[in-house]
């Protein structure tokens, strides 16, 4: 896939993401790694490229986006970003270390923005589990289907994270105030019906592939309008929070900052790694 200059991110090169474009659909799987597919730095440093590559690309008018191997993700990859990241979260952390983690931090929610960004509205059609980052990019999505096995949770909060790549500034709006904090706050799983309850997701379907018919079958009536109107509604509708948006992404990410690197966070991973409770201090 080639942008208006010639240009083209290798398909080879991508380990994140696979892309098939078919009557003007671009579908966008994300894969590994493992049966997660958690996001992990390819991840992170693909997604911008790609869906600037998808953006450019004329012959594409709708993108859907889905998981492979059964779920949609598990979510960031702990072990990979807390080892990438571990010049930010060990001790000291000076303002040379911090000013490095803010500047990965603002690079990790381009990668969700660019979704958004994208001027060809994008439909994810989601299975098995979308947790915590998973999150994220479902609401930079414009449109959300699901199976009726699909699972969800908002749990940045569990694991000493306050979330930063956009859930807190981007589901308040698609779900309402209430419900939005008390998904966040309590990092609860809840499955599709009640995914569908609070309107995060617009239908329902009985199986992953019928979500993804689902899901098709929305972006090809998408990609049946005249394509610079269809543009023009999504750019439209995401001018209305761009500031708010923007000066909030930019706010959480000097909290965490300022304030990620605790013991909480440190017992939080420790945790996760011997798979066990965690037991937080406040501290």
């Amino acid at each position: 896939m080639t942008d208006s200059n010639g240009s083209a991110q290798s398909a080879a090169a991508r380990k994140a993401f696979d892309l098939s474009v078919d009557s003007g659909i671009a579908h966008v799987i994300m894969k590994g790694p493992g049966k997660g597919n958690a996001l992990g730095p390819d991840f992170w440093r693909e997604a911008p490229e790609l869906f600037d590559e998808i953006d450019a690309n004329v012959d594409v008018r709708a993108v859907v986006l889905s998981g492979a191997g059964g779920n949609f993700t598990f979510g960031l990859d702990l072990i990979a970003m807390t080892s990438e990241l571990r010049y930010a979260l060990g001790a000291p952390a000076m303002a040379a270390e911090r000013t490095r983690f803010l500047d990965q931090l603002t690079a990790m929610q381009r990668a969700v923005i660019s979704l958004m960004s994208c001027r060809k509205p994008v439909v994810a059609s989601i299975s098995g589990w979308c947790v915590g980052a998973g999150i994220d990019v479902i609401c930079a999505a414009d449109i959300r289907v699901c199976s009726t096995e699909a699972m969800f949770s908002a749990r940045a909060v569990r694991i000493g994270i306050v979330e930063d790549m956009g859930s807190l500034q981007r589901l308040p709006s698609i779900i309402g105030e209430g419900a939005a904090r008390e998904l966040c706050l309590t990092g609860d799983d809840f499955d599709a019906s009640r995914a569908a309850a609070l309107s995060l997701i617009n239908y329902v379907d009985d199986t992953p592939e019928a979500s993804l018919a689902h899901a098709m079958s929305i972006a090809e009536r998408i990609a049946a309008n005249p394509p610079l109107t269809v543009q023009g509604v999504k750019r439209v509708m995401n001018e209305r929070a761009h500031d708010r948006l923007r000066e909030s992404l930019q706010y959480t990410a000097l909290w965490n900052t300022a304030f990620m690197q605790s013991r909480d966070f440190a017992e939080a991973m420790s945790a996760f790694a011997e798979k066990r409770a965690p037991k937080f201090e406040g501290r």
